[in-house]
């Protein structure tokens, strides 16, 4: 009778711990908020908004939109894009203060009176601490040109 309470205890303990441990390692999605400067063949200033999905404990998937000016040709027209990128966290965990992910995906800009046409999207992140519920980055990268943004994403406490 006591082995098999203590089997019955064992296993709500083993599986109480399992439940605590799945729920840890599975980061809740988030929202993201940014501000954009694009220049290739011309100069674009965008803001968006994104949902990001994560994809197990290190790969983030981003959807963004976002929309503002361009110029070209010392002419200004609306602009637009949506972004999927995946980056992959080096400190998912916020272990450390800064911490740096890589990524890659698809950007489809948006030009008024320019042809659509997607471009591989290539992305560097350097994210800072926590401030206020809002964890800043910095992304550089290349993608439809050189491109750098602000982003100021909601993610937990726990979780980069």
């Amino acid at each position: 009778m006591k082995r098999l309470l203590a089997f019955a205890l064992s296993f709500g303990l083993l599986g109480a711990s399992m439940a605590c441990a799945q729920d840890l390692s599975s980061p809740p999605r988030y929202t993201e908020y940014r501000a954009d400067a694009i220049i290739g063949r011309g100069t674009a200033l965008e803001g968006g908004v994104g949902l990001v999905v994560p994809f197990g404990g290190y790969v983030r998937m981003g959807l963004d939109v976002a929309a503002g000016e361009s110029w070209r040709a010392g002419t200004a027209h609306l602009s637009s894009r949506v972004d999927a990128i995946g980056r992959f966290l080096l400190d998912p965990y916020r272990e450390i203060p800064l911490a740096v992910s890589l990524g890659g995906g698809v950007s489809v800009p948006y030009a008024d009176g320019e042809r659509v046409r997607p471009y591989l999207a290539l992305v560097v992140d350097i994210e800072g601490r926590m401030h206020g519920g809002l964890t800043p980055a910095v992304q550089i990268g290349l993608g439809g040109g050189a491109r750098i943004g602000v982003v100021l994403r909601t993610s937990t406490v726990r979780w980069r």
